[in-house]
């Protein structure tokens, strides 16, 4: 919709409430780009009749992310048209040939709705006064323009005389921007640039394509937004059939989290009485806890019992997994008695399967939360099969400390009792934690480890953390057998096994005088 003169910045200023004007954008309409999360990273959306700077290295989605934007905003308003200019770059048959498989691409909104025009001629046999001249042509010409995209600003600055005459067209254009009422877009490659028109512009946005190790990443960074907050840092990028994606950081979208979740807490049982008794009946809900321990151990069976017990009581839970497929993990399930299928079909318990390939850390964590947030309720179990998963995911390692504790919060606040699982090492008489910052999150810890005597394997359980609550500190020993995980009801033959294995790690080598 076309701004009239009442909605233009200033002309309304003496109406503006004494609330708003504690924020200096609270009176300057904004313009929503429907690209996913990019509003969100900015608050709001850009600032109408602002011009933009969009810089990024070639393939790093700034043709995509300016053409999205148009289709967004037509199809959002039946009055709204947008013009693309293109200077030195593919021909616009090309480009609407690589966008034709992108799901918002709509033959049918060109080119009354979306106009393409190369304005290269121009700016080639007239120089940037030309280019100017062709721009107030075509914006006169399509009246009520909404959005002016320039892909190729790299070329003006080529074909300018000095950096001056640059930024004097690049002012030009902001004022053009402004008589015309449209938002301005500047598209351009990253490269041996001075990119002078970043001091002159309303904002700025950086886009990225780099290999990290063997992954190719893309980021999105906004540097700069005159009269507005923004998310701060880089955002992870992916470029799909559905178009340009934005995964805005977890800790910095929340890093100012409520005080505490909700008071009204209750005992979360595993169905397992004689570990149930070691926790004061069950884990504290809205609580997070790490099930450590080595392969085959039987950290998701014990978290497929967390979920089923709920179920039982009428309470939604969820698997988020990477390893494990869905078959498998109900066979696996079956096998140790274990009623998995009853509650998934009944819809109580949902299975989310993350198959072993490259993720991204915070497109998983949007996920989960977003599948909470879909349909609230109270007291919901989540069990993350394997942190791994997450820690793969990471780019960069020496965030995963911030994101778990500001995801792990969120699920807080959404009243969901979460169960992590991380892999120990094998027969190791050491226990290490590989991701320290978990025991840091996480309120309650349950270590299940492997000790071997006399030729066989046996499993012991212990809590080594629990806030909030009293706990049996007693180590058990537990079996898996056809009826689920059983744990012992004392703590003696753990005893036996642990007095056992002392003799053999102090060096006794006659196992006949250890009987």
């Amino acid at each position: 919709m076309t701004l009239g003169r009442e909605d233009q910045p200033g002309a309304q200023g003496s109406s503006i409430q004494d609330g708003e004007r504690d924020s200096p954008s609270a009176a300057i309409p904004r313009l929503e780009t429907g690209i996913p999360r990019l509003d969100y990273i900015l608050k709001g959306g850009f600032l109408r009749n602002g011009t933009y700077a969009v810089m990024g290295p070639p393939g790093s989605g700034k043709t995509i992310l300016g053409n999205q934007l148009c289709f967004e905003r037509v199809r959002r308003s039946s009055s709204t048209r947008c013009v693309y200019v293109t200077l030195l770059v593919e021909s616009h048959a090309k480009m609407i040939r690589h966008l034709s498989g992108m799901k918002w691409f709509d033959t049918g909104m060109i080119p009354d709705r979306i106009y393409y025009i190369s304005g290269y001629t121009a700016l080639r046999d007239q120089g940037l006064s030309g280019l100017i001249d062709l721009l107030r042509r075509t914006l006169r010409e399509r009246r009520g323009t909404e959005v002016l995209v320039i892909d190729g600003l790299e070329s003006v600055e080529q074909r300018a005389p000095d950096v001056l005459a640059f930024r004097e067209f690049v002012h030009e254009i902001q004022g053009l921007s402004a008589l015309s009422d449209c938002t301005t877009f500047l598209l351009s490659s990253t490269g041996e640039r001075s990119h002078s028109e970043n001091t002159l512009v309303d904002g700025v946005i950086e886009l990225t394509d780099q290999l990290i190790g063997l992954r190719a990443v893309r980021e999105l960074t906004v540097h700069k937004f005159r009269g507005g907050d923004y998310l701060r840092g880089k955002h992870e990028v992916e470029i799909q059939s559905s178009g340009m994606v934005i995964h805005p950081r977890t800790e910095i979208q929340f890093d100012t989290p409520q005080a505490s979740a909700t008071e009204d807490r209750k005992r979360m049982s595993f169905g397992i009485a004689s570990f149930d008794a070691m926790i004061e009946g069950g884990l504290l809900s809205g609580s997070a806890t790490a099930l450590l321990g080595a392969p085959g151990i039987g950290k998701t069976l014990l978290g497929l019992s967390f979920l089923v017990e709920g179920a039982k009581q009428g309470e939604e839970g969820i698997y988020f997994g990477f390893y494990e497929p869905p078959p498998r993990l109900c066979e696996k399930a079956r096998k140790v008695g274990i009623d998995l299928d009853t509650y998934i079909q009944e819809g109580t318990i949902r299975l989310l399967w993350q198959p072993p390939l490259e993720h991204m850390l915070d497109s998983l964590a949007e996920q989960l939360l977003e599948l909470l947030r879909h349909r609230p309720k109270p007291r919901r179990r989540l069990f993350i099969d394997g942190i791994e998963g997450f820690r793969a995911a990471s780019v960069y390692l020496d965030r995963l400390p911030r994101f778990l504790s500001a995801f792990t919060n969120q699920l807080r606040m959404l009243d969901v009792t979460t169960l992590v699982s991380e892999e120990l090492d094998l027969f190791t008489p050491l226990i290490k934690m590989p991701s320290p910052e978990l025991g840091n999150v996480v309120e309650n810890v349950v270590l299940l480890r492997y000790v071997e005597l006399r030729s066989q394997i046996h499993r012991l359980i212990s809590i080594m953390k629990m806030r909030e609550s009293h706990y049996d500190r007693s180590i058990r020993e537990f079996f898996i057998g056809e009826q689920g995980i059983e744990v012992a009801d004392s703590f003696r033959s753990a005893e036996q096994i642990l007095s056992g294995q002392a003799r053999l790690l102090a060096g006794l080598q006659d196992r006949e005088g250890e009987s």
